[in-house]
Parts: C-alpha cells; sequence; structure tokens
C-alpha cells in the first residue's frame, strides 16, 4: 500500500536450530518513528537487516516503501539508510573526510561532495572537529558523524538500529535530537532499542519483539493501558520488612505484587485504585515503615515484564549466537 512504508507477512530467518525471526507481521505507515523494542537477542537486528535488503529471508514476505525487498531489493537500497549499532566511518580519516568520500561514492562531483560534507558538518554540530580524526571523536560525536553519514543522500526511510547502545545521558541525548529533526523534515525511522525509555520518548508506535515474535503492538500509552489502569510503587524504609510488606499488599489488593531490583522496593500493577488507601492503612497497622510509595501509570518496563516474563535486559542471547 502507497501509506505503507513497511509491511511483511510472516517474516522469517533461520540459523541452523534457531529462528532469529519467527513470522512477523508488520504493517508501518509512512512518516514518523516506529519503535522496535526488544532485548538482546530478540531478533530486531536480523529482521532489520532482511528489511535493509542485507540478508534474504527464510521464509514471508516485505514491502518496503512499496518494494518487494527481493525482486526489487536495488529499488529498495536507493530509497533506504542503514545505521547500524556499531561505526560504520573509518576512524583514520577525519570527520570531513570521511563525508567527502561517501559523498563521492554517492556520485557527487568534488565541490558539491565537499559542500554536502560541510552541510552535515553544521547541522551535526561536528563542524569544530572536522578536521580531527574520527577515532579521537567522543562516543556521541562517532553516533553523529555515523548518524550523517547516512544521510548524505536523505532516505525516504532510516533504519536505526540501537543508535545509543553504550553512549552516556548526554550523548543519548543528542541523538534523540537528531531523531526528533529527522522526523520534522520528512524522514520516516524505524528504531530499534532495548532501552524502554528511549522507545517511551521517540516511538509513535512501538511493536514489542520476544524471542522473534511480534507480542504486542501500539502506542506506548496503549502498551501501558494494556496491563492496567496504574502501578502502585512501594519502597519500605527497612529491607527486612519488604517480605511482611509484600504479603499484605498482596492481601489487601487482591493482585500480584513483585520485587524490583530494589531490595527494599515493591511494585504492583493495579486494576483500580480502590484498594491503595486500605493497603497503605494495613501497612501502617504493621508498624511498617515507608520511604515512599508512589501511584501512576505503568512504565514500559513493567509492560514488558507483565508480556514476557523477564525484563528488557534479559535477552536470552539467540540472535546473536546464530
Amino acid at each position: 500500500m502507497a501509506d505503507l512504508a513497511i509491511e511483511t507477512d510472516g517474516l522469517v530467518k533461520v540459523y541452523g536450530a534457531t529462528r532469529a525471526v519467527d513470522g512477523i507481521d508488520l504493517r508501518i505507515p509512512r512518516g514518523g518513528v516506529h519503535g522496535f523494542l526488544g532485548p538482546n537477542g530478540a531478533g530486531k537486528t536480523t529482521a532489520i537487516r532482511m528489511l535493509a535488503t542485507l540478508i534474504r529471508p527464510d521464509g514471508g514476505r516485505a514491502r518496503v516503501l512499496g518494494h518487494d525487498i527481493e525482486r526489487h531489493a536495488d529499488e529498495v537500497r536507493s530509497r533506504v539508510s542503514l545505521t547500524g549499532q556499531f561505526a560504520s566511518v573509518d576512524e583514520d580519516l577525519t570527520g570531513r573526510e570521511n563525508l567527502r568520500l561517501i559523498a563521492k561514492l554517492y556520485g557527487f562531483g568534488g565541490a558539491a561532495a565537499a559542500s554536502r560534507a560541510d552541510e552535515l558538518l553544521e547541522a551535526f554540530a561536528l563542524d569544530d572537529a572536522a578536521n580531527r580524526p574520527v577515532k579521537k571523536y567522543s562516543g556521541g560525536m562517532r553516533r553523529r558523524i555515523d548518524i550523517a553519514a547516512s544521510l548524505v543522500v536523505s532516505p525516504e526511510l532510516l533504519f536505526l538500529d540501537e543508535p545509543t547502545t553504550g553512549l552516556d545521558p548526554r550523548a543519548r541525548n543528542e541523538v534523540w535530537d537528531i531523531v526528533r529533526a529527522l522526523v520534522r523534515h520528512g524522514t520516516t525511522v524505524m528504531l530499534t532499542t532495548q532501552y524502554l525509555d528511549e522507545a517511551d520518548q521517540l516511538a509513535d508506535r512501538i511493536s514489542v519483539i520476544d524471542r522473534g515474535r511480534i507480542i504486542a503492538e501500539g502506542t506506548s500509552s496503549e502498551l501501558k493501558a494494556s496491563v492496567g489502569s496504574g502501578t502502585l510503587h512501594v519502597r519500605v524504609m527497612h529491607r527486612a520488612d519488604r517480605d511482611a510488606a509484600r504479603a499484605i499488599l498482596a492481601r489487601e489488593l487482591g493482585v500480584e505484587v513483585e520485587p524490583t531490583h530494589d531490595p527494599q522496593a515493591l511494585v504492583a500493577a493495579l486494576d483500580g485504585r480502590a484498594g491503595v488507601t486500605r493497603a497503605i492503612t494495613a501497612l501502617e497497622e504493621a508498624r511498617i515503615e515507608l520511604a515512599q510509595f508512589a501511584l501512576g501509570q505503568p512504565t514500559l518496563d513493567e509492560v514488558f515484564l507483565a508480556l514476557t516474563g523477564h525484563r528488557a535486559e534479559e535477552g536470552d542471547g539467540a540472535e546473536e549466537a546464530a
């Protein structure tokens, strides 16, 4: 369909006994950011590599920007760009030299290549480092030059495969600003990430993938609403009280109460809020002191745990092994 950037039906990729991608169906409209959320080994990168025509599927079909990825691979490649998890530029060259080289490979003449390189260096706030070898760039600067290299020719669709892996918070925010700017200028972005806050910040819609299969899809708000109307977060003052607090909350709320990585914290997904006051009162009557409690919407991390039974960072590594 003309209004779809990506359309797949039963897409499959198999490596030996491992089904890295196990029959995924996607309908991604043009415009905006579509998040592809899952842990390491979930199948995100394999799916992206098929859609970008870098590897052939073993089953199913896919169309990218209206073109079949197998029969019209050259047409797809001319319209898309891919920025992977690792820098694709030459670290021994300067930022300016890298961008000029890539522009010339795309067919730009000498003056046009230099002009395009300078435009991108300025747009990505790298003009001050333009003549410095890329190997001397910070992590955030490396990601910016890598994304800039993907945009020498403006793509209709940009695949961003875990673009902020290993970056500090400031560098991650810089990359997020770049993604938002690309969308404002008309590029559709498919973003793979294992960072739940990244999907929450950037994606208009999110597909949750686990063990090669799409297990949920929707907006961030829709996914959060799917696991309950709210979430209660409780942190006891003394860690020795956590088990007793968990039992009381489970009894009063009538739902599962889960421990977190914090040895003093508990979290519960709620269908309603009627029993919250009663539960907090019961804790007070049991003389369990609280350091804090909060009632709010579930986080994407809690959504992922509810959908898969494990947290986003706890992938099984099947994709990497494949």
